[in-house]
C-alpha cells in the first residue's frame, strides 16, 4: 500500500462563522488558511501524487504544494466533506444549525439524505472504500490527499474498525468517534501498513 499523508484544509471561511452566500464547495480559505497551507508545504516529503477534493479550500491549501513539486501529478478524487445537512440560505443561527445536525443523528437511517445535495452516511462510507481502493494500486508511492475533518475521520474510523458497517449501530459509532477526535485545519495524519492492518499516526500539528 501507498504511504497516504491526510491533510485538513487550512482554515476557511465557514470554519470562522463568515456570513456566505456561496455554496459550501466554493467556500474560500482565509488569510490564516492560506499561511497554514504554506507550512504544509514546506514540511511534506517528496510525492508521487497530489490528490485534492472537489472543494476550493482543499485545492487552495493543495496550491504551496503544488508549486513547491510542480512535476508532481496531481488529481482529483472524491475526498470532500461529509455534507449531510445542507443549510438553507435562511439559515444562520448557530442554535439552528445545531438542531438540524442533531435531528440528522437521532434518525440513525445509514441511508437517509437531508435533501437533493445532501449526503447519506452509507455513501460517505462508500467513498471512503473508493479511497483505500485507489491507494492499494499505489504500492510504495507517497501520496498527498488533501481532503476535510469529516472524511478524514471517516478513514480513521474505518481503519480501526475489523469490519465496517453501514448500519444503525455503525453510523451511531462513527458519531461516538467523530465526537472524540478532532483533526484541526491544517493538521496531517499519515497511514501506513503492517503485515495485517491499515495504521495511522496521532494528528500532527507542530508545522502550525
Amino acid at each position: 500500500m501507498a504511504t497516504v499523508l491526510l491533510i485538513r484544509h487550512g482554515e476557511s471561511e465557514s470554519n470562522v462563522g463568515w456570513p456566505s452566500t456561496k455554496p459550501t464547495e466554493l467556500v474560500p480559505l482565509t488569510a490564516l488558511g492560506q499561511r497554514q497551507s504554506e507550512a504544509v508545504a514546506l514540511v511534506v516529503p517528496p510525492p508521487d501524487l497530489i490528490v485534492t477534493s472537489p472543494y476550493l479550500r482543499s485545492q487552495q491549501t493543495a496550491l504551496p504544494t503544488c508549486q513547491r513539486f510542480p512535476a508532481c501529478p496531481q488529481v482529483e478524487w472524491p475526498v470532500q466533506e461529509f455534507d449531510y445537512v445542507v443549510l438553507p440560505p435562511t439559515v444562520s443561527d448557530r442554535t439552528e444549525i445545531l438542531q438540524l445536525c442533531r435531528a440528522y443523528w437521532q434518525r440513525r437511517d445509514p441511508f437517509y439524505r437531508d435533501g437533493a445535495e445532501a449526503e447519506s452516511f452509507a455513501s460517505l462510507m462508500q467513498r471512503v472504500a473508493y479511497l483505500f481502493q485507489q491507494v492499494r494500486q499505489l504500492e510504495g508511492k507517497t501520496v498527498l490527499v488533501f481532503s476535510h475533518s469529516g472524511f478524514i475521520r471517516a478513514v480513521l474510523w474505518a481503519c480501526l474498525m475489523p469490519q465496517v458497517e453501514v448500519t444503525p449501530k455503525g453510523m451511531e459509532q462513527y458519531r461516538n468517534f467523530i465526537q472524540s477526535v478532532r483533526v484541526p485545519n491544517g493538521a496531517i495524519v499519515t497511514l501506513h501498513q503492517n503485515q495485517h492492518n491499515l495504521l495511522f499516526s496521532p494528528v500532527v500539528t507542530s508545522h502550525l
